[in-house]
């Protein structure tokens, strides 16, 4: 059986290796001969390995690696992931509408989707699930949980399920339906003249969703915009351009496309008469900004068509395309770089040229090109976007993400809710400091490692003085340290209240107004918002950053 295995993978290897001969090209005899070499050399490896192999494993682990060789962007997809890969591209899939992951290792619902069957069945943020359709579900990963959850629309699916304040689990029986991810995630009123539009990713329908907020927006009063394209990774490139359509005039060139393939180099422009080519914009961006969130964003830079608030995105200048595979698999593949209006390429690092031992890195400073905006500011490729305004993100400490890792926030915002029937609305919500004070006593009754960098720093030191036998001369001074560590840990509640009762306030209204409520809850302590809006109050200063 093997051998037929081998012989079959062999044929169609060959076949694959005739068709490129057929085809032609000055390097047509290096892709035979090196197809041979590989088929040559997966039917020895098959034959005399001294372990059984799995034929599918070995394959799938050499076409990774020569994917890998290439950028992180080219990948294989196989049947089974197929359905993974449209929902990432479409936002689009059959299920219950939850976020589910580990919280203290057990599988919990930490998001529901408003509207959906989770949501209407009445499922809340803390709900442990035991067993879905009655299979115990202890030692499955989360991608097997998140499977199991999957499944076609109109199909039923029973939850067992643990909820903090009862006794007994009970089953919660829902009807699976199409899940349709929204790519604007939050949208409202800032203050009186200014509305602020999230947008979490470019699948399908995101130039319509942005429209349809600003319309809403404007209704309300809005004669100013924040955009925030933080953290948005990017998605499909129509979509980037119907996102800049709503901003800008019809007919304009959005992005252009140059591969080593002629039918890859197009140019997108758009199509629609814009939804309003006058009101104040500001986007913001981030590190996390890229794809298609940074077309956008230099779009609306190249034209001068509003002010970018932030810090400088992440610089993926590149273009990916599926090819179709045989047995349903799919290839994405890099096919060209793209060019925003001014003519700039944002690409940051350069693939092409990879050093000795494998890395890459970034173009480098002196290999940046200048170019112009439409009122002639210069602008550079190669590195992403730069703001016109730059916002440093706010920072945490490290003994905060340790409380966060260790789900203390999370478990005290579930007992919170169970306790307390409603809140205030997300941006007039806050703790009392009785209500801290009673979180910091809980916390104390919690058995958590409050560990921290200094910690690691002084074992690092200590093992390093006991090595290098100088430990005598500094055991004093090294205990002073952990003393002193002991002493800043043990008032950490207290030294940080601000911080963590932002974060904390956050994680409460979450059980009470979900996705949306979190947006609304952090924008009045938002520092970047908080720019963008400034600036579009003050009609001169925005004026002077766009040369108007």
């Amino acid at each position: 059986m093997k051998r037929i295995l081998v012989g079959v993978v062999g044929v169609m290897l060959l076949a694959g290796l005739f068709s490129f001969t057929w085809m032609g090209g000055d390097n047509s005899f290096e892709i035979s001969r090196n197809l041979n070499i590989f088929t040559t050399l997966y039917r020895e490896l098959n034959t005399h390995y001294v372990d059984e192999l799995s034929s599918q494993k070995l394959v799938g682990d050499g076409i990774d690696a020569m994917l890998k060789s290439l950028d992180p962007y080219a990948a294989y997809i196989s049947e089974n992931d197929i359905e993974d890969y449209r929902t990432a591209t479409t936002g689009e899939y059959g299920g219950i509408g939850a976020i589910v992951g580990k919280r203290n290792n057990v599988n919990t619902v930490i998001m529901p989707y408003v509207g959906f069957p989770a949501h209407q069945a009445g499922l809340q943020i803390g709900d442990q699930i035991i067993q879905i359709d009655y299979q115990d579900l202890e030692g499955k990963s989360s991608n097997e949980i998140s499977e199991m959850l999957k499944g076609q629309p109109g199909s039923d699916i029973v939850l067992t399920v643990k909820r903090y304040g009862k006794e007994k689990p009970f089953e919660v029986k829902l009807i699976r339906s199409k899940i349709t991810i929204n790519n604007v995630m939050y949208y409202g009123m800032y203050d009186e003249s200014t509305g602020f539009i999230k947008l979490s990713d470019f699948t399908t329908d995101a130039g319509s969703e942005v429209k349809n907020a600003l319309d809403s927006l404007k209704s309300l009063g809005a004669t100013r915009i924040i955009l925030d394209l933080r953290d948005n990774p990017g998605g499909l490139l129509d979509e980037a351009v119907k996102v800049a359509n709503v901003f800008i005039e019809q007919g304009k060139e959005v992005v252009s496309t140059k591969g080593k393939m002629a039918s890859w180099n197009k140019t997108y422009t758009t199509s629609y008469g814009t939804a309003d080519k006058e009101i104040r914009l500001a986007v913001l961006t981030s590190r996390a900004t890229a794809s298609a969130a940074e077309i956008v964003s230099g779009v609306v830079q190249d034209y001068d068509r509003g002010v970018l608030v932030g810090t400088r995105t992440f610089g993926k200048g590149l273009v990916q395309a599926t090819r179709p595979l045989p047995y349903n698999a799919q290839l994405k593949i890099t096919t060209a770089k793209y060019y925003i209006p001014s003519g700039r390429c944002i690409q940051a690092i350069d693939y092409s040229h990879r050093n000795k031992d494998g890395s890459v890195g970034k173009i480098p400073d002196s290999l940046k090109v200048s170019f112009k905006t439409s009122k002639g500011r210069i602008v550079y490729d190669g590195g992403g976007i730069e703001p016109d305004i730059s916002v440093k993100p706010r920072k945490f400490s490290n003994l905060l993400y340790n409380m966060v890792s260790q789900n203390l926030l999370f478990d005290y915002a579930t007992e919170y809710a169970f306790k307390h029937k409603q809140i205030a609305s997300p941006r007039q919500y806050e703790m009392s400091d009785e209500e801290y004070a009673d979180f910091v006593a809980w916390v104390k009754g919690k058995d958590f490692n409050l560990s921290s960098q200094m910690d690691e720093a002084i074992t690092a030191l200590e093992e390093m003085a006991k090595k290098e036998k100088y430990y005598d001369g500094m055991e004093a001074t090294i205990d002073k340290l952990k003393a002193k560590v002991a002493t800043l840990k043990k008032d950490y509640l207290n030294a940080f209240k601000t911080d963590i009762k932002f974060m904390l306030e956050e994680e409460i209204v979450s059980r009470y107004y979900f996705h949306s409520g979190m947006m609304e809850a952090r924008l009045d302590q938002d520092e970047t918002v908080v720019e963008a809006a400034k600036i579009l109050a003050d009609s001169k200063a925005y004026a002077k950053i766009l040369n108007k």
